[in-house]
């Protein structure tokens, strides 16, 4: 919908470009990195799944230089505090005064890793924070920056002593997104471009240009919710949430959150794809990554070690979709 509200074009134009920006540093990840960007212009959240060193932290950092961000990264760990997330009220001794030392969630783009290493009551605070876009210390309220994107990530692998997220805290994400091992011709190209002529195993974000300030994004996220939805693409929307709730296989469906976070996402899909309307293949699109966590199979299909896109991509490849 481009009128005089929208933003210029080559504001537009930059945006789209954040994704081959990122894969200069993060090699062999294409639909990883296509998805977080899609969950930034949809102001949403990303839960990513995958075993360690896969690049997780630098896709953040990467994305944090592309739209000279503030970036912050928190280790979940069972010890961890809500006021280590927050921050807290402390004595300064030069003013005699109380002041708030705000925690590392006051930023543009945080990395919460192993968010299911902490307890209930540590996971909720930030949680909390993703959802109400502030922070309550010690009684006083305090907004957050926009843009605000978490990146929480869980090892698929080691689940002794972890504390797994509700359903309820689970829907709080836009997406969840699985990082994989990369190809053998991307590993290689990896491993030449770590290891040459650099000491150590520092991140190395110096190939990504600064394409946007942070501040410009909001006003990308606003464009992005306006774009045209026709009834008949909400109809199929609607559609499919409702036909996931009692698909065989599914024992318990996305409620009316994962409706509007389908609508959210396949509205990002359009953006990316420089259009300013959304077509049934932007539904199809998002519905993987905005669906595989809001779903849960019956125990049957987990035994037999089905997961939850497998059934997924049966109900799209079996609903029927508008005409474009």
């Amino acid at each position: 919908m481009h009128d005089k509200t929208s933003p210029p074009q080559d504001r537009l134009d930059r945006a789209r470009q954040l994704e081959s920006e990122i894969a200069r540093a993060v090699i062999g990840q294409q639909q990883v990195i296509h998805e977080v960007v899609l969950a930034l212009f949809a102001a949403g959240h990303v839960l990513v799944e995958g075993v360690p060193g896969l690049g997780k932290t630098l896709l953040v950092r990467s994305l944090s230089a592309a739209i000279q961000g503030e970036f912050s990264r928190i280790q979940f760990t069972p010890d961890l505090m809500p006021s280590d997330i927050s921050g807290h009220i402390m004595f300064d001794m030069k003013s005699e005064n109380f002041r708030v030392r705000k925690g590392p969630v006051f930023c543009n783009l945080l990395l919460a890793d192993e968010i299911n290493r902490s307890p209930a009551k540590t996971q909720s605070a930030l949680l909390e924070a993703m959802q109400e876009q502030q922070v309550t210390i010690e009684g006083r309220t305090f907004p957050l920056t926009a843009p605000f994107l978490v990146l929480a990530t869980q090892n698929p692998i080691e689940q002794e002593g972890t504390y797994p997220l509700p359903q309820a805290q689970l829907d709080r994400f836009l997406l969840k997104v699985f990082i994989d091992y990369p190809e053998e011709d991307d590993e290689q190209q990896m491993v030449k471009q770590i290891t040459d002529g650099r000491v150590g195993d520092q991140l190395d974000t110096s190939t990504i240009r600064p394409l946007m300030n942070a501040q410009e994004i909001p006003q990308i996220q606003n464009h992005v919710a306006c774009l045209k939805v026709d009834d008949e693409i909400i109809n199929y929307a609607v559609r499919l949430i409702r036909a996931a709730r009692d698909w065989n296989g599914i024992e318990a469906g996305p409620g009316p959150r994962g409706t509007i976070s389908l609508l959210r996402a396949a509205r990002a899909e359009a953006f990316l794809d420089d259009r300013d309307f959304v077509t049934p293949d932007d539904i199809k699109s998002a519905a993987l990554p905005v669906l595989r966590h809001r779903v849960r199979l019956t125990t049957d299909l987990e035994i037999e070690g089905y997961r939850p896109e497998d059934v997924l991509k049966d109900l799209l490849d079996n609903l029927p979709a508008p005409r474009k």
